[in-house]
């Protein structure tokens, strides 16, 4: 199979797991919804930050709200599972996006300056931070299209079928727009190109 599924696009190592999980979830078992949130999240909380920015915590939270209210009706596999829980989030980013728009933001204070240091390693937490912070810096510099289909192609991990009904495009353009997006990315990173 070389990492293709008969014409439908890349498949994770962990859809299997996931559609399983996902089915035991649907069944009302709590630790199933815990490794569905475990294994699609990361990509998810990705996927909002390059489209939100500081916004992406709230916007994640509110898209795993929906989630979890309509996972009755979600009917699929764990690939499946990935670009419906990708559509209802970037549902909600553009709906903060079109909010931002209509009236502006007032600074408050940070509420993460507030917050104590949690128990994981701060040099390790710090690096991590840096590294994906500046990966989606650089994906934030495509055109929207590019990087919108980056995110949900390498960093969701969907397939071009699942990432072109999140938007709303053929498969085969957002398969271009990804690889685009990418040779771009892989033209600006050059020896002289440090990262943090």
């Amino acid at each position: 199979m070389g990492g293709r599924d008969q014409g439908r696009g890349r498949i994770r190592t962990d859809d299997a797991e996931l559609g399983a999980a996902v089915a035991r979830a649907q069944e009302g078992d709590e630790r199933a919804f815990a490794v569905v949130y475990r294994l699609v999240h990361p990509g998810l909380l990705a996927q909002m930050r390059a489209l939100v920015g500081p916004e992406a915590e709230d916007v994640a939270s509110d898209a795993w709200l929906e989630i979890a209210r309509d996972l009755g009706r979600f009917r699929g596999d764990g690939a499946g599972f990935r670009g419906w829980a990708a559509t209802i989030a970037r549902h909600r980013a553009l709906d903060l996006l079109r909010r931002q728009r209509r009236r502006p933001r007032t600074v408050g204070l940070d509420q993460e300056a507030l917050e104590l240091p949690g128990g994981q390693d701060t040099a390790e937490a710090a690096l991590e931070f840096l590294s994906t912070r500046w990966a989606l810096q650089l994906i934030a510099t495509l055109p929207r299209e590019q990087a919108e289909a980056v995110l949900l192609r390498v960093v969701a991990g969907l397939d071009g079928v699942a990432a072109g009904r999140v938007l709303g495009k053929r498969p085969g353009s957002v398969r271009t727009s990804a690889h685009r997006g990418l040779r771009r990315l892989a033209q600006g990173l050059g020896p002289e190109r440090d990262r943090p």
